[in-house]
């Protein structure tokens, strides 16, 4: 089972840590593509009921979308982590032996001496062996496998959560100040998700500031842009 040792799992603290970003990066996702929508809609027309329709329907479309998507992705590694936890249990069971030594292997590579290892691997395997030895080969917590309706119900309500903002400003403020509104209130944002989102990666936060921020502002510029020109042909 050497091959997978170290693989990424959902479990245990990095598992929540990585739904968390996971929810900024949808509420991300979601303020951005929406606002693209909604500024798109008013470069065309002033009409408000023709933003808050486009909206809605981005608002929509985008969660089931996200939540479509994540489920998908989510069952599919579910279905790895126990076709390995299987495969893992017949090992323990028809060559416990060799996973013994498999085990011990890992833990003198982590530093400790042999006789440590041998020591620590044995005991982990009679205290729990199926939980020792996914965790230590294959980096699964069989007791928290990945799930897909929860990660599904994150992602479809960040994405709304993130998607509600601009929409609910461009239906607040009046024709001449929508866009300027929105542009505002969205840049706003998606500085307080960069930073967020650079601090649970650990990344510098200035420079995912200002790469969210410039990434939402040129996808509103472009599709306002394409809003005008549609507009002006009609």
């Amino acid at each position: 089972m050497a091959a997978h040792r170290g693989e990424p799992h959902a479990g245990g603290a990095s598992g929540r840590l990585n739904r968390l970003r996971a929810g900024v990066l949808g509420a991300n996702d979601g303020i951005v593509s929406t606002a693209g929508l909604v500024t798109g809609v008013a470069g065309a027309t002033t009409d408000r009921q023709a933003i808050l329709v486009a909206g809605v329907a981005g608002l929509v479309a985008g969660a089931l979308s996200m939540a479509g998507g994540e489920y998908v992705s989510v069952s599919a590694q579910r279905d790895t982590e126990r076709a390995l936890l299987a495969k893992e249990r017949t090992e323990l069971a028809t060559l416990p032996e060799e996973e013994l030594a498999e085990l011990s292997g890992i833990y003198r590579g982590k530093g400790l001496s042999e006789a440590t290892a041998s020591q620590v691997a044995r005991e982990l395997t009679e205290h729990d062996a199926l939980t020792a030895h996914a965790s230590a080969e294959l980096g699964i917590d069989p007791t928290d496998l990945s799930n897909a309706g929860q990660a599904a119900w994150v992602s479809m309500g960040a994405f709304a959560s993130g998607a509600s903002l601009p929409l609910a400003v461009m239906l607040l403020v009046g024709p001449s100040w929508r866009v300027v509104a929105c542009f505002l209130a969205v840049a706003v944002a998606l500085a307080v998700t960069g930073s967020v989102s650079a601090r649970l990666g650990g990344a510098r936060r200035g420079p995912a500031v200002l790469r969210n921020v410039g990434v939402g502002a040129l996808a509103m510029a472009v599709t306002y842009g394409v809003g005008l020109g549609v507009g002006a042909l009609t």
